[in-house]
């Protein structure tokens, strides 16, 4: 199988890149580079270019023999789309709906899709399932829970099937330590952490310490970026099956709270850095963590690193790319 990754110079769809080749797919990635690292591909086709750009589409599509499309390609700061909505719904939404045209006509009808637990606001009910209502606290979930409705259109209208994955809190790198997350600017928990113990930061805010919760901060799904990338692979492999248009959540079931998180980090790298209590972020929902059991038994899919594993290959990758992929070892 030949598969089309958008945005696989990323963060999370490099690592979905890297694990489609390992299991003998042949990959080309389309990514503008606005925030992807052409070294994340390593030496899969990388076509520069507009994922809107339909006759970039058509040409990627014919010239590579496309049987399926993972998108990953989208702008994801929910707290930078509450100040720029319209970079959001510009980007994340019209883009795609462009994209999926070209694909129609390329006759294209297998889209695995990268979308958010972002999309069911603050949970009623925990562990949250893929039937819990939705309701997104930000122009980025809301984005995400758009492009969904609009698959679904896309199936119902022009037989386009597709998985949208409703991912939790990626985290973690490559067990090789060969790609990571690249972000100067990080708001992601994790990142944020390495860069404490390697002083890129002075101190560490932790946003939020009076919630009710054991110890007062907000507790998230961390799951691993490899996982993750398996996820992609079993997606495409459902769909490959004849499997229906379908929403999944990607998490590991459990919830780890943010100062577990800062403990873990500070233990698997050896570094007491400095944290400080700051204020609530905007938006920020308690608790949320996921149920999982559709991913088993729909997608044969289940995680296997915990909150050590993640942090511990955070902590290689970052350690040895304190520059990112700028770092002279890269």
């Amino acid at each position: 199988m030949t598969v089309l990754v958008t945005g696989g110079a990323g963060y999370i769809g490099s690592h979905t890149v890297r694990a489609l080749r390992e299991q003998g797919n042949d990959v080309v990635v389309v990514d503008s580079l606005e925030y992807g690292h052409s070294e994340a591909v390593f030496d899969a086709p990388l076509v520069v270019g507009d994922i809107a750009d339909g006759a970039l589409v058509q040409r990627v599509v014919d010239e590579h023999a496309v049987d399926a499309v993972v998108h990953f390609a989208a702008y994801k700061a929910a707290g930078e789309s509450m100040e720029v909505p319209e970079r959001y719904f510009e980007n994340n939404v019209a883009r795609s709906a462009e994209f999926f045209a070209a694909l129609v006509a390329t006759g294209i009808r297998r889209v695995v899709f990268s979308s958010t637990c972002a999309v069911y606001g603050t949970p009623r009910t925990l562990p949250v399932d893929e039937t819990h209502p939705t309701g997104p606290e930000s122009p980025y979930g809301e984005s995400k829970r758009i492009v969904e409705q609009m698959l679904r259109w896309f199936d119902e209208c022009h037989d386009l099937r597709s998985v949208s994955l409703r991912y939790f809190n990626a985290a973690g790198a490559s067990a090789d330590g060969r790609i990571g997350e690249d972000n100067p600017h990080p708001l992601n928990l994790v990142p944020l952490a390495m860069q404490a113990a390697l002083g890129q930061v002075p101190v560490l805010t932790i946003n939020g310490t009076d919630y009710p919760t054991p110890d007062g901060t907000t507790i998230r799904d961390y799951i691993h970026v490899d996982d993750l990338a398996t996820a992609h692979v079993r997606a495409l492999g459902y769909l490959g099956r004849g499997g229906d248009t379908t929403v999944v959540n990607v998490g590991t079931g459990r919830g780890a709270s943010t100062r577990e998180v800062v403990e873990g980090a500070k233990r698997v790298s050896g570094v007491e850095f400095a944290t400080k209590d700051g204020p609530r972020r905007p938006g920020d929902p308690t608790e949320v963590y996921a149920d999982n059991r559709r991913a088993r038994a729909l997608l044969g899919w289940e995680p296997r690193y915990d909150l050590d594993g993640i942090l511990e290959s955070a902590w290689a990758w970052h350690s040895s790319h304190p520059k990112g992929y700028a770092s002279p070892n890269s």
